[in-house]
């Protein structure tokens, strides 16, 4: 199961030119010196937002904040399983994370 989620967040990362995975155990991105995705070891993907942004999304998608480790990831939100079936249009809320990440101060 983990090991499908992977594949499909790499072919999603794929679609996304301005950026790489990273990490072997914890797949991620990262622009900025901030993290902007993440599968974890549950095989869930969140990807982050600003905070308008996140709520307008967890209304919309119908979902939660993203936790990994047990922990809630702040600004995160858990993408549902159901939306891994169209990457296309996960490629573009990725990309809006991305944009998202790069108008922050680097690190």
């Amino acid at each position: 199961m983990w090991q499908q989620k992977l594949e499909l967040y790499d072919q999603l990362v794929e679609k996304c030119p301005g950026f790489d995975r990273k990490g072997k155990t914890m797949p991620y991105t990262s622009a900025n010196g901030h993290m902007f995705s993440l599968l974890n070891k549950d095989g869930e993907l969140g990807i982050r937002f600003s905070t308008q942004v996140q709520q307008k999304y967890l209304q919309e998608f119908g979902t939660t904040l993203f936790k990994s480790h047990g922990a809630v990831m702040r600004g995160y939100v858990l993408i549902p399983d159901h939306m891994l079936e169209d990457l296309d249009r996960l490629s573009e809320y990725l990309n809006e994370s991305y944009d998202y990440v790069m108008t922050l101060e680097p690190k």
